[in-house]
């Protein structure tokens, strides 16, 4: 049974960095061919990648945010991170992570829960 699950800080104040833990059992962020995503929904917006960290280490992510974000893992702890710098109300939103995610489905193998952001002073 894979699971994935986020946490971090459910409130953060206005130009901080976010910093977000995707913790996975069950299979291994290194094996497979797999991809690992970062995900969010923000309020009366739609799903939106933000980003993904491969099975090897690579990093991809989405033009709109590449600038403030950045996808890092610890394989020893088999676990993977968002962090978005310089936040603003607008990064308020629930954060999922996923294994797999597929764009023109919005479909993915697993997902996280999802963990409810704050941005507010």
């Amino acid at each position: 049974q894979v699971r994935l699950q986020e946490s971090g800080p459910g409130l953060v104040k206005p130009s901080q960095t976010l910093s977000l833990t995707c913790a996975v059992s069950g299979d291994s962020i290194t094996a497979g061919y797999d991809y690992w995503s970062w995900l969010r929904q923000r309020p009366r917006k739609g799903l939106e990648w933000m980003g993904a960290i491969t099975y090897s280490g690579n990093t991809y992510y989405n033009p709109s945010l590449k600038t403030r974000t950045s996808i890092s893992r610890d394989t020893s702890k088999n676990q993977f991170t968002l962090q978005v710098s310089s936040v603003t109300p607008e990064d308020t939103a629930v954060y999922y992570c996923a294994k797999g995610f597929k764009s023109d489905t919005q479909e993915a193998d697993y997902w996280g829960q999802g963990l409810q952001v704050t941005v507010s002073s």
